[in-house]
């Protein structure tokens, strides 16, 4: 029996021994006067048991057939369990028994079988109370960037880090796949990003050296801003970068991530996919758009803040490193362990000592410019470089010790006399001849 009914049967025991009235039983069970009626006919009449809902213990008229029932977790059990980080949950697993098995199920249904049969389970994790930061109210406003590292192809092919990209406003998701969280790779995620939406407002990142870096003390004691090669890149864009103080605070795209380490992975191996080239591929044309499609939602306000993609030749220019560098005496530019001879010029000569830019694309090509014109230039052979505690061979060559001649003061050499001989000879008296007695003895062998 529920809690309800042996309340009830508690009541309907003061009816026929207390005296009370139907009315009184009917107020404190919280029934009608005639439910109450029809209670206490079942109560006399069955006792307790009468009170017991009818339908208890029965199968309910809307269930599933027990054959759909094995059948499903049998489906389940093969192709989509495993141990506790690979198998399926409960709604990815629905996803997939309707379009790979044509089977159409409640979320709820399938995770009660699951459960029953022992192929779900999940311990929840329960960390310190936060309170949530409202949504950006505009598309566009405010776009959550981050790297997750993870086994994405698992054992098939190589580790990678997958570059993801958040809306705010929306939760409208944009991933590729790469090696490593580098410059390239964050170009990459944002260019895919401007292709399909535009430039956005404002990017939401960490504390990475990729992004924003603190200043050192030159830039300190000037007051300046510092600005990574990423950065500036964004500043020609107009984009503002805004670094978070810890993962809680961009925690829309860290979420994004653990969705992603679940679904993407075994999607990934249901696909068979072993390169970065063909998860990118997949990430673009059907997981991105289904992902979306599924999870993001309307912004607050209706408004696009999306500004337009510039040109492929203006992206050219703003997608590049740029270092400065000085020309040296001879115009050879030295860059990443490499000289490159800068040509004479027809305009625009540019004086020995000074300072010119080396801009370098993503493919590796070069282009030096001094005060915003183009430089022509060739590479020549760097400069030899001597491993330390290797001695570079002389200029001349020098004739080892044994072969030296060796040198003998002659007998009237200062060497050859003594204290007392020298101070009579600074005084200019007379000494004695270099056959004395200590001159003999200095001489002899």
């Amino acid at each position: 029996m529920s809690e309800r009914e042996l309340r009830r049967a508690a009541v309907l025991s003061r009816v026929s021994k207390a005296g009370w009235s139907l009315v009184q039983a009917a107020e404190r069970m919280e029934v009608s006067y005639r439910q109450a009626k029809r209670l206490w006919k079942r109560y006399r009449t069955q006792g307790a048991r009468g009170l017991v809902h009818g339908n208890v213990g029965r199968v309910s008229n809307r269930a599933k057939p027990k054959s759909l029932r094995r059948r499903v977790l049998g489906l389940v059990r093969k192709k989509y369990g495993g141990e506790v980080g690979e198998r399926f949950g409960p709604t990815l697993a629905a996803e997939h028994l309707a379009e790979e098995d044509g089977i159409k199920l409640g979320v709820e249904t399938l995770r009660g079988w699951m459960l029953a049969a022992g192929l779900w389970s999940r311990d929840r994790r329960r960390g310190a109370h936060r309170q949530r930061r409202e949504r950006k109210a505009h598309f566009g406003e405010l776009v959550q960037l981050d790297g997750s590292f993870h086994d994405w192809l698992e054992e098939r092919g190589p580790g990678g880090c997958l570059m993801n990209m958040v809306d705010d406003a929306t939760g409208t998701t944009l991933c590729r796949l790469g090696k490593e969280e580098t410059i390239w790779a964050a170009v990459g995620v944002l260019r895919a990003w401007m292709e399909c939406y535009g430039v956005p407002k404002a990017l939401y990142t960490d504390w990475k050296n990729v992004y924003v870096r603190e200043p050192n003390a030159g830039e300190r004691m000037r007051g300046e801003v510092p600005v990574t090669q990423f950065g500036r890149m964004c500043e020609a864009l107009g984009i503002a970068i805004w670094a978070a103080s810890s993962p809680q605070a961009k925690g829309r795209v860290e979420r994004n991530h653990g969705t992603h380490q679940d679904r993407l992975v075994k999607k990934l191996r249901r696909k068979k996919i072993r390169t970065h080239a063909e998860a990118n591929r997949y990430l673009g044309e059907a997981y991105c758009p289904q992902h979306n499609a599924r999870y993001a939602q309307p912004a607050a306000a209706p408004e696009d803040v999306h500004l337009p993609s510039p040109g492929a030749r203006k992206l050219a220019k703003i997608f590049r490193l740029e270092t400065e560098r000085v020309l040296s005496n001879d115009w050879v530019v030295q860059h990443e362990k490499r000289c490159y001879q800068v040509e004479r010029q027809s305009r625009h000569h540019a004086p020995a000592k000074g300072k010119v830019k080396v801009y370098e694309a993503e493919d590796g090509s070069l282009e030096i410019r001094y005060r915003e014109q183009k430089l022509k230039w060739k590479e020549i052979a760097a400069r030899p470089v001597f491993a330390k505690g290797v001695k570079k061979t002389p200029a001349r060559a020098v004739l080892p010790t044994a072969l030296k001649p060796k040198w003998k003061p002659g007998p009237d050499h200062p060497w050859r006399r003594g204290y007392s001989e020298r101070h009579l000879a600074e005084q200019g008296l007379p000494t004695p001849p270099a056959s004395s007695s200590w001159a003999s003895a200095s001489a002899s062998p």
